[in-house]
C-alpha cells in the first residue's frame, strides 16, 4: 500500500458478528430489547432463555416457582416464540440460542416461526448451543441421562445438515468449563473430547450418509471463554484452531481446508467480574475481548460481552450498549482488521501454543483411556478435576497470589457513581411469573387438544423407536404443544439424571486455615458431635461452582457436610436437614430467585419443626434483597464480595454458636417463667 493510499482504499476484513446475550421476563419485553439493540448496530441475536425453558418445564410447574423470566426469557409455546421475533426478519438474522437439553424443541419453535414468516429453512443462519455433555460438568441444565441426550444432539445435527444447511447445530461450549474452574488445558481437552464424542455418535448412526461427514464436521462450531491471562488466552485460541485442524485430518480424514476451519463465538469471562469496584469490570471486559480478536488466524466469528455490573444483577439496556460500543470501536475505529495476523513469527507465542497443544494431546489420550468424554463424565473424573482446579484458583485469590484489583489488593477507592441511585440494577418484577401462568392457561384453552395429543403420541413413538426427533417436534410446535409437555413426554421415555457433584472424599483441595479448623473443633465440643451442614441448591439454578467450593471447604475445616447437587426442591432440602440432624442449612441461589425460594424453604422448616436451625444464603443478592431475606429470618447472606472461604466458615460457625446461645436463653427464660408461675399458684 502506498503512503498516499486513502483509508477507503485499504482492504479490511469483515468484522465479527456483534452480539449481546439478552432476554428476560417475557417474549414481548425481550423483543423490544432485541429490536432496540439491533437499531444500535448489533449484527446478530443471542437469546438467553430462563431456567424453566432450558430444563423443559412450563411456567406454572412447581419447579418453575421463582425462576420464570429471571435469567432469560420464558418461551412456553409457539405463540411466545412468535412474539419474541415479531418484526425481526429471521431470513436476514443470524441467531444464537443458548439452549441445550431442550435445544431440539426451541429450534423446532424457531423453524416453525421462520416458516410462518415465509423464510426458507435452507437460508436460515444461526446456532443452537446443544452441547449437553458440558452441562453435566458445569451450568447444570441437563435433563436426561447422557446416552439419550447425546442422541437428541445427533438428531439435530443430522436434521439441520440436510434441511437447514447454513445452521450450526452444535456449539461445543468450553465457556462454562472455564467458569467452573477449568485450566486452559482442561478447556481445550474437554471441549475437543466432547466434539469427538458427538461426531463419533453421528457417524455411528445406521442411517448416516458418510459422504456428508465433511459437511457435518464443518458445521460444528465452538463457544469459548476468554479470561484475564491475556497472552495465554491468545495462545489457547491459536492452539484450539491448530488442534481442530489436526483432528479433522488425522482422525476423520477431511481433506478440504475450508471444512476444517475452527469457527467459534465467544463471551468473555463473567466469573472474573467483581462486586467490589464494579467499574473495574469495564477494563477487564475490554482486555479479554482483545484476546479473541487480535490474532487473525484465531479470531472469533462472533463476540458477545457481559456488562460491567453483572456481578450485581441483570444489566440494563444502557449497560449492554456500553459493552456493544467496545466491540464497534475496536472493529470500526481501529486499523486491526487491515492486517494479517500480527502474532505470526512470535517465538513467545509459538512456544506457548506448542506447549498447550502437547499438554492437550496428553489429556485427550487420558480421556480416551477412560472411554471418552461421556464415560469420563459418568465416572465423575472430569467433574472432580474441575472442582479441584477451581479450589486452587480460589485459594490463590485468598492468599493474594492471584491479584484481583479492588478485591484482594488496592481495596481503597472512591464510591462508584455508576451504582448510585434507584434503578442502577435491572430487576425482574415478581408479577412476571403470575402473568406467564395466566398466558399459558389461556394458550392451552384455545388450542385443539386432539391435535396436541396426537403430536405428543407421535413424539413419544419417535423417541422410543429411535427415529429423528426433529420432524415430530416441529409438528408438535405447530400443534400448540408446550415446552413442559414436550419435556414431560420425553422424561417418560428417557427418565431423568443426576450428575456427579465432584465433591467426594477423594476430591483434593487446598485445605483450610488452622484458625478455622480450631473454631469448628470448639463448636464440635460444645455440640458433643461433629457440626453438621446441609448445602442446598433449591430451584432450577445449575451454577453449582459456589456450592461445591463451600461444601469442599466446609469438609476441610471439620463440618460433616451433606451436598446432593443441583435442582433440589425446598421439601427435599428440609427433609435432608431433618434426616441428618443439621445444625445449619446453607442455600446457594445464583438465578435471582432467592426471595421466593428462601421464603418457601423457611416455611417448610417451620412446618417440620426445624425453625430453630439457622439458615444462611449465598448468591448474587442486592442490599435491598439482603434486608428482605434477613427479615424472613435468614441469619447471614454472602455475595461475590465474600471471596475468602475460611472467613465464611468462621461466619457459619458463629451463626451456629449464636443459635445455640439463643436456644439456651429461651430454655432459661422458659424455666424462669415456669418457676414464677409455680410461685403464684
Amino acid at each position: 500500500m502506498s503512503a498516499n493510499a486513502t483509508v477507503a482504499e485499504v482492504k479490511r476484513d469483515k468484522p465479527w458478528i456483534i452480539r449481546t446475550y439478552a432476554g428476560h421476563s417475557n417474549a414481548k419485553e425481550s423483543n423490544a430489547l432485541y429490536r432496540g439493540n439491533l437499531a444500535k448496530g448489533q449484527t446478530g441475536l443471542s437469546v438467553a432463555f430462563d431456567l424453566p425453558t432450558q430444563t423443559g418445564y412450563d411456567p406454572d410447574h412447581e419447579l418453575a416457582r421463582g425462576e420464570v423470566g429471571k435469567v432469560g426469557v420464558s418461551i412456553a409455546h409457539l405463540g411466545d416464540m412468535r412474539t419474541l421475533f415479531d418484526q425481526i426478519p429471521l431470513q436476514q438474522m443470524n441467531t444464537s440460542m443458548t439452549i441445550n437439553a431442550t435445544a431440539p424443541w426451541l429450534l423446532s419453535l424457531y423453524l416453525a416461526v421462520a416458516e410462518e414468516q415465509g423464510a426458507p429453512l435452507s437460508g436460515l443462519q444461526g446456532t443452537t448451543q446443544n452441547d449437553i455433555i458440558k452441562e453435566y460438568l458445569s451450568r447444570g441444565t441437563y435433563v436426561f441421562p447422557p446416552a439419550p441426550s447425546l442422541r437428541l444432539t445427533k438428531d439435530v445435527i443430522l436434521f439441520t445438515t440436510k434441511e437447514v444447511p447454513k445452521w450450526n447445530p452444535m456449539n461445543v461450549c468450553s465457556y462454562h468449563l472455564q467458569e467452573a474452574g477449568a485450566t486452559p488445558v482442561q478447556e481445550l481437552s474437554y471441549a475437543l473430547a466432547i466434539a469427538i464424542a458427538v461426531l463419533d455418535t453421528v457417524r455411528a448412526d445406521p442411517d448416516f450418509d458418510e459422504a456428508s461427514f465433511a459437511d457435518v464436521f464443518s458445521r460444528i462450531s465452538f463457544f469459548v471463554n476468554a479470561g484475564m491471562r491475556f497472552v495465554t488466552e491468545i495462545c489457547k485460541m491459536r492452539a484450539f484452531s491448530e488442534l481442530w485442524d489436526e483432528i479433522a485430518q488425522e482422525r476423520y480424514g477431511i481433506t478440504d481446508p475450508k471444512k476444517r476451519i475452527f469457527r467459534y463465538g465467544v463471551q468473555v469471562n463473567s466469573l472474573g467480574l467483581t462486586e467490589q469496584q464494579p467499574e473495574n469490570n469495564v477494563h477487564r471486559i475490554l482486555i479479554e475481548m482483545l484476546a479473541v480478536t487480535l490474532s487473525k488466524r484465531a479470531r472469533a466469528r462472533a463476540v458477545q460481552l457481559p456488562a460491567w455490573n453483572e456481578a450485581l444483577g441483570l444489566p440494563r439496556p444502557w449497560d449492554q450498549q456500553w459493552s456493544m460500543r467496545m466491540q464497534q470501536i475496536l472493529a470500526f475505529e481501529t486499523d486491526l482488521l487491515e492486517y494479517d495476523d500480527i502474532f505470526d513469527g512470535s517465538t513467545v507465542i509459538d512456544a506457548k501454543v506448542e506447549s498447550l497443544k502437547a499438554e492437550t494431546r496428553k489429556a485427550l489420550e487420558e480421556i480416551g483411556g477412560i472411554g471418552g468424554a461421556v464415560a469420563a463424565v459418568e465416572t465423575g473424573a472430569l467433574k472432580r478435576a474441575l472442582v479441584e482446579s477451581n479450589a486452587k484458583r480460589i485459594s490463590a485469590i485468598e492468599a493474594g497470589d492471584q491479584v484481583v484489583v479492588g478485591v484482594n489488593k488496592f481495596q481503597a477507592g472512591e464510591p462508584s457513581p455508576l451504582t448510585a441511585g434507584e434503578g442502577a440494577i435491572f430487576t425482574v418484577s415478581e408479577t412476571v411469573e403470575m402473568e406467564a401462568e395466566q398466558r399459558i392457561r389461556a394458550w392451552r384453552a384455545q388450542r385443539d387438544e386432539k391435535a396436541v395429543e396426537k403430536a405428543l403420541a407421535d413424539l413419544e413413538a419417535a423417541a422410543r423407536s429411535g427415529a429423528n426427533i426433529m420432524p415430530v417436534s416441529i409438528a408438535a410446535a405447530k400443534a400448540g404443544v408446550t415446552t413442559g409437555e414436550w419435556g414431560g413426554r420425553l422424561r417418560q421415555v428417557f427418565g431423568e439424571y443426576r450428575a456427579p457433584t465432584g465433591v467426594t472424599l477423594e476430591t483434593v483441595s487446598s485445605g483450610a486455615a488452622e484458625e478455622a479448623k480450631l473454631l469448628i473443633a470448639d463448636l464440635g465440643e460444645r455440640l458433643g458431635e461433629t457440626p453438621k451442614l446441609v448445602v442446598g441448591k433449591p430451584g432450577l439454578d445449575g451454577h453449582s461452582n459456589g456450592a461445591e467450593q463451600i461444601a469442599l471447604r466446609a469438609r476441610d475445616v471439620g463440618f460433616d457436610v451433606t451436598y446432593d447437587g443441583i435442582r433440589q426442591t425446598p421439601t427435599e432440602i428440609v427433609a435432608k436437614a431433618k434426616e441428618t440432624g443439621a445444625h445449619v442449612v446453607g442455600l446457594s441461589i445464583l438465578s435471582g430467585s432467592h426471595v421466593p425460594l428462601v421464603r418457601d424453604v423457611k416455611a417448610k422448616m417451620r412446618e417440620a419443626g426445624l425453625d430453630h436451625i439457622p439458615v444462611v444464603v449465598g448468591g448474587i443478592i442486592s442490599p435491598e434483597d439482603e434486608l428482605v431475606l434477613k427479615n424472613m429470618g435468614v441469619t447471614a447472606v454472602y455475595t461475590p464480595k465474600d471471596y475468602v472461604l475460611d472467613t465464611i466458615m468462621v461466619g457459619i460457625a458463629n451463626v451456629v454458636n449464636r443459635s445455640l446461645d439463643k436456644q439456651a436463653a429461651d430454655r432459661a427464660d422458659g424455666v424462669g417463667r415456669r418457676n414464677a408461675a409455680e410461685q403464684v399458684f
